[in-house]
């Protein structure tokens, strides 16, 4: 990937991922609420050898601005083939059960506004037949858990979309790349209690350029998630039901 847009570029993941890219001399275009720590982010891959580097301040919820960002990413690099979607909420489980409000913003930002921005970019990478789009989605959306079924449902959701366009793009060339990470010590997990299965977003990060450098399908990173997951995956559900996961 040479030139990429990174949306949510201001999380720890995305950072972490800025950096790797613009050590290959990659052309950026970076999206983020907040356009003074977007403009940080921008400075620090400049200095790191980015070949270009734009940003744009945005509400990525603002679905209806999907299509202009897309546009002006496109022209500010002439082109785009690569497009990382790293944006995204943990939400309050027990907030998001007693109001539906909260539990809507958790949906829309983790799967309906990633949808949105995968429908524009998509439709591009297929027209020119080339492209990889890579995107964070969760070990939280392989199975419906109490502590965090709303949070699950918007990744289950969002996974299910990816395997969908993955289909629908492979006899296009376009490489289609389902990150599920586990724990990730970021400020959005600061309040849940460490332990040796939380990685770090540099770790998430190598992963995820390393899946989408083999144009992988789907990867688990760390990879011994996958056998959690299988795991947690075959508990019947007449036992899962009476846990308390």
């Amino acid at each position: 990937m040479k030139k990429v847009i990174v949306l949510g570029a201001t999380s720890a993941i995305a950072q972490a991922t800025v950096r790797l890219l613009a050590a290959r001399g990659a052309s950026l275009y970076l999206v983020g609420r907040n356009a003074a720590n977007l403009e940080a982010v921008a400075r620090d891959a400049s200095t790191r050898g980015a070949q270009k580097v734009e940003f744009r301040a945005l509400d990525l919820n603002d679905c209806e601005a999907h299509a202009s960002l897309v546009e002006r990413a496109w022209q500010a690099l002439g082109g785009l083939d690569g497009a990382v979607l790293a944006h995204g909420v943990l939400g309050d489980q027990t907030e998001s059960q007693r109001s539906w409000a909260a539990a809507e913003v958790v949906l829309r930002t983790n799967f309906l506004s990633a949808a949105s921005l995968l429908t524009e970019l998509a439709n591009r990478f297929e027209a020119q037949k080339a492209g990889t789009l890579v995107v964070i989605s969760s070990v939280a959306g392989d199975r419906g858990r109490q502590s965090n079924y709303v949070y699950g449902a918007s990744k289950g959701a969002l996974s299910v979309f990816l395997q969908g366009l993955r289909n629908r793009l492979a006899k296009s060339g376009v490489a289609v790349v389902t990150v599920k990470p586990g724990f990730v010590d970021t400020p959005m997990t600061a309040h849940v209690p460490k332990n040796k299965l939380f990685a770090s977003p540099e770790q998430v990060a190598r992963g995820l350029l390393k899946a989408a450098d083999g144009r992988k399908n789907e990867v688990y990173v760390p990879g011994f998630w996958a056998l959690i997951m299988l795991i947690i995956k075959s508990i019947p559900e007449p036992v899962f039901k009476r846990l308390k996961l």
